[in-house]
């Protein structure tokens, strides 16, 4: 064996190594994303859908089921739900021949989701606060919760940076 087809060979193994912790990675930082997604959006099911239509938008109820190793029965009742709640988007694919158009499917943008749970939160909230004034038919009710998402930098918001003094 010659110098240089070892050296091919270490670089071969190196290559399939990096790959295989890249691999590792990504699916690590999936389940993590998957996790948080599961109490946003119910299930783990639901969770793992829309994080394969945010990486592969325009999928078909098939190539979801197939990419996530889910029940083609159970992506497809998902993927109703979803729908219905107006988190994922789906159109008629497009051919060119005759025959059945399937579905496809792209999930909404995660800030759109997140919005849609501010609302729903600051709902529950309310109602805690008020809980007593249900419980004991009391007059007295808590002022409303109100949510603000803030979107400023934390340079903006410590003081280190602020436009309103410069008006």
């Amino acid at each position: 064996m010659s110098i240089e087809e070892s050296g091919k060979e270490r670089l071969s193994r190196g290559r399939k190594r990096l790959e295989e912790e890249a691999d590792r990675a990504v699916e690590g930082f999936d389940q993590g994303i998957v996790d948080l997604l599961s109490w946003v959006l119910d299930t783990e099911t639901r969770a793992r859908i829309y994080v394969y239509l945010r990486k592969h938008p325009g999928s078909t109820s098939e190539e979801i089921a197939e990419g996530t190793g889910l029940y083609p029965s159970t992506v497809r009742e998902s993927l109703a739900e979803l729908h219905e709640e107006e988190k994922v988007v789906r159109e008629k694919r497009e051919s060119a021949g005759a025959g059945n158009n399937p579905y496809e499917y792209t999930a909404i943008a995660p800030s759109e989701l997140v919005g849609g749970i501010v609302d729903q939160v600051q709902q529950e909230l309310n109602t805690v606060f008020n809980l007593d004034s249900h419980l004991n038919d009391e007059a007295s009710t808590t002022e409303p919760v109100s949510i603000k998402v803030d979107d400023s930098s934390d340079e903006e918001r410590d003081g280190t940076k602020d436009d309103r003094d410069e008006r």
